[in-house]
């Protein structure tokens, strides 16, 4: 402890004109006597407040239950402050942390920064700016749960997004747990055309492919996950019936990976059954010549004109789900597709009606020309190699 620390709080405790319902405040502090000054002063203005005095000490408080807010100083023994931090954001990205020093240090401020503090305070610190302080961390900590209760509500990540330490270890943690699920392409009179391996997590905070996949992105990570995709789904293709083919989820930067394409790649065992899929939505540049089968996925969900289309030549197209939704129903969407999958054919493209739920979608994009059939009336995702329904 700096050896301002005894006298870094006033004795005199700040009371609030208005209640504070916010109750768990965890006070980190080895100074005995301030510990208990900052005790008083934040049970005076309504918060419940537990002490630790080291940084193992704090972690065992942390492991019998949640807090609020953490308030806690920087050099403190055994754990540091700043190495509580960081232990805390590899498995809670909502709690807001204060940081306080009597020996502020710009490198310090700004780890405490990029993990995710909250603020970082310098002693001596009025009492009333502790309790400020804590007051609004506490009601930014409830505006947190309440964004991810909304988040759920509405079927999106809950991922808190903004602290990138907690971001990365809820990465990490799901990388480790990434496994592949298969649904299988049909042609219209009921053959195995091939398998789309698709992404799943065990990690609670990245349980979704989209919000793994945004993870990946912001840390850039693409390449670390794009790297697994295809080494399970290639381990577990080695199993698939012969004269299949294997459609893998690519972001476009998966096609400027190089080990894509090195001979030894996973893929690159089984170039001439791989399709890779890649979203029409996506910004395409600089594509050359890959080696492997091109399938546009969700052509129609959204205009992204010729350069993405071109640049690739696919050789197979994936119709959106949303156009086949109810098509028996919908003489625009009929006319729709049915225009797509002519132009399609003189093009050479062959075309994948996805999403098929019932047998009268089924009919109808028969009727309409398309070549390949995937949805849950065939068969939902599953372990290699589900079975059809028939």
């Amino acid at each position: 402890m700096n050896v301002d620390a005894k006298t870094s709080f006033d004795t005199k405790p700040v009371t609030s004109s208005a209640a504070v319902d916010a109750k768990g405040i965890l006070v980190v502090e080895d100074d005995a006597a301030l510990a208990r000054s900052m005790q008083r002063i934040l049970s005076s203005a309504g918060f419940e407040v537990t002490l630790a005095h080291d940084g193992d000490e704090a972690l065992q408080k942390l492991s019998a239950g949640a807090f609020e807010v953490i308030l806690t100083d920087i050099e403190l023994p055994k754990t540091s402050g700043v190495d509580l931090l960081r232990i805390i954001r590899a498995y809670d990205l909502d709690v807001p942390v204060i940081l306080m020093t009597g020996s502020p240090r710009l490198e310090t401020a700004t780890e405490a920064v990029q993990l995710g503090a909250l603020q970082y305070l310098v002693k001596p610190v009025e009492n009333v700016t502790i309790v400020d302080a804590v007051r609004r961390a506490s009601r930014l900590h409830k505006m947190a749960r309440i964004k991810r209760e909304a988040l759920r509500a509405l079927g999106g990540s809950s991922l808190a997004a903004g602290d990138l330490v907690g971001l990365e270890a809820c990465f990490f943690r799901a990388l480790e747990t990434v496994h592949m699920v298969y649904q299988p392409l049909v042609t219209p009179n009921g053959g195995i055309f091939g398998y789309e391996a698709l992404l799943r997590s065990t990690e609670p905070s990245l349980s979704s492919p989209a919000a793994l996949l945004a993870a990946a992105e912001r840390l850039n990570r693409l390449h670390d996950l794009g790297r697994r995709v295809r080494t399970l789904s290639a381990g577990a293709f080695a199993r698939a019936p012969a004269g299949t083919s294997l459609f893998v989820n690519l972001h476009t930067n998966d096609l400027l990976d190089s080990e894509l394409f090195e001979a030894g790649s996973p893929l690159s065992k089984i170039a001439d059954r791989v399709v890779l899929e890649v979203t029409e939505r996506a910004t395409i540049e600089n594509v050359v010549d890959i080696g492997y089968r091109i399938a546009v996925d969700d052509l129609g969900a959204g205009y992204a004109g010729l350069t993405s289309f071109a640049a690739l030549e696919p050789e197979i197209v994936k119709l959106d789900m949303s156009l086949v939704r109810d098509i028996h129903n919908s003489t625009v969407r009929q006319r729709i597709v049915g225009s797509m999958v002519t132009l399609c054919k003189e093009l050479e493209i062959q075309v994948v009606a996805e999403g098929v739920e019932t047998q009268d979608e089924r009919d109808t994009v028969c009727k309409l020309g398309c070549d390949i059939l995937q949805g849950y009336y065939f068969a939902r995702p599953g372990p290699p190699f589900p079975e059809l329904k028939r």
